[in-house]
């Protein structure tokens, strides 16, 4: 290492350590000063665990919905359903599907969508896609 690159050094290092002192003592001064953190720790409980539900024994004569979930955007997953689509309606023509974009953001809640779905649905993709 040259001499110059060892002085950078040198003085960087002198520069944070007068940093963290002048820190320090200004903690010190300050009895009121308080310091907030986050538990980072997993719960011991895991979460409740459902069987997947029972695969059709077919899909002729069945609704499957399939939903984009709004992850990279509204349009995201239109264009791999579109796909499916296109397929199934080629391929199996007595399948039916629909294609939804769920409201909200990729967390959001969406009760209606999924309300629809148990009532006229008898399958369903849902998830990222495009």
């Amino acid at each position: 290492m040259s001499p110059i690159a060892i002085a950078l050094e040198i003085a960087a290092l002198t520069l944070a350590n007068f940093a963290l002192a002048q820190n320090r003592r200004e903690a010190s001064d300050s009895s009121s000063t308080k310091i907030t953190v986050l538990n980072p720790a997993v719960a011991n409980k895991m979460a409740e665990r459902l069987p997947l539900a029972p695969r059709p024994a077919t899909l002729e004569g069945k609704t499957i919905y399939m939903v984009a979930i709004n992850w990279g955007g509204t349009d995201a997953g239109q264009s791999i359903f579109e796909e499916i689509q296109a397929w199934l309606r080629q391929n199996m023509p007595g399948v039916k599907t629909v294609i939804k974009i769920k409201r909200g953001g990729y967390d959001a809640d969406d009760p209606a969508l999924w309300k629809e779905i148990a009532q006229n649905g008898n399958a369903a993709i849902i998830g990222v896609s495009g």
